[in-house]
């Protein structure tokens, strides 16, 4: 298998016998072509689209078209389901399955967009999901990518005396940051009862399969920094935020119907776009998957 984090593989393409994989960016992001994951696949194929995702942090196959089990079957080549938190948006024929749409409102009126704001995924779990997996159902004639930043790069790219000031912070996470400009749908009293009101994770974070080490933060859920005041807690957010998000360290996914991307949790973050005309629609699957750490 070719890894990405060398520049002179930033143009790389893999042949396997059951798909070809080519990458989208010099640092992050691998699409997959020639498999249909509506059919089983052997233990070899298993194994090589689980590596790529491992070196590349995005993986998007590419032109499936997939019934909600067999997206649930396609997904488990790659771990086991995640129980997602809001279950409002569960598929009643299968809850394992949430969607997004750009169809719901909040309650004031206002349309809501799921995915707005950067962020990763349900970081106040004690064990949040290794990978979150989408499967575009129905998509806008052009507009809605997904941007995605790859907090490897970005904790690399940060200077010495920061890395070093960082090294030892931990983060506590909530549902929804008092700080947060994102409003989230709010959880039911019987889910509020079973999600974790607050966790703690470190700043920087070791990648359990590579060992590379990225930054972990999440605007929408970190509530405050152990040990500090919110007047150093929150400029120091704001400036890993800010350096984090430059468009070196990111790759925009421009979705293509029957695209399944997956992206890594443990080392990324990301956020949808709502620039795109809200009378046509947006709706992908959602589906997380547990970590193995």
């Amino acid at each position: 298998m070719y890894s990405l984090n060398s520049a002179e593989q930033a143009l790389f393409a893999m042949q396997n016998a059951a798909f070809q994989l080519s990458a989208l960016s010099e640092h992050t992001g691998a699409a997959v072509e020639g498999i249909d994951l509506s059919e089983p696949v052997d233990e070899a194929t298993r194994r090589d689209l689980n590596q790529a995702f491992a070196e590349n942090s995005v993986l998007v196959i590419r032109n499936q078209t997939l019934t909600a089990q067999q997206f649930v079957g396609a997904v488990e080549n790659f771990g086991d389901i995640f129980q997602q938190h809001n279950t409002r948006f569960a598929l009643p024929e299968c809850p394992q399955i949430h969607y997004l749409s750009n169809k719901d409102h909040y309650e004031d009126g206002k349309r809501y967009i799921p995915g707005e704001g950067y962020h990763t995924d349900h970081s106040n779990d004690a064990v949040p999901p290794k990978a979150t997996v989408l499967l575009a159902v129905e998509l806008p004639d052009k507009g809605g990518d997904t941007q995605y930043v790859n907090m490897h790069e970005a904790y690399e790219g940060l200077p010495d005396d920061m890395k070093e000031r960082i090294a030892d912070l931990k983060g506590i996470h909530v549902y929804q940051s008092k700080h947060s400009e994102r409003k989230l749908m709010a959880l039911s009293p019987e889910r509020q009862k079973q999600v974790a009101q607050t966790v703690v994770h470190p700043i920087v974070k070791t990648h359990p399969v590579t060992g590379r080490k990225s930054l972990f933060i999440n605007p929408i859920r970190i509530e405050e920094i152990i040990g500090m005041p919110d007047s150093e807690a929150l400029p120091l957010l704001d400036e890993l935020l800010a350096h984090a998000i430059q468009e070196k360290y990111q790759y925009r996914h421009k979705w293509q119907q029957g695209d399944l991307a997956m992206w890594d949790n443990r080392c990324l973050l990301h956020k949808a776009n709502g620039d795109y005309d809200h009378d046509q629609t947006r709706y992908l699957y959602r589906v997380m998957l547990k970590d193995d750490a």
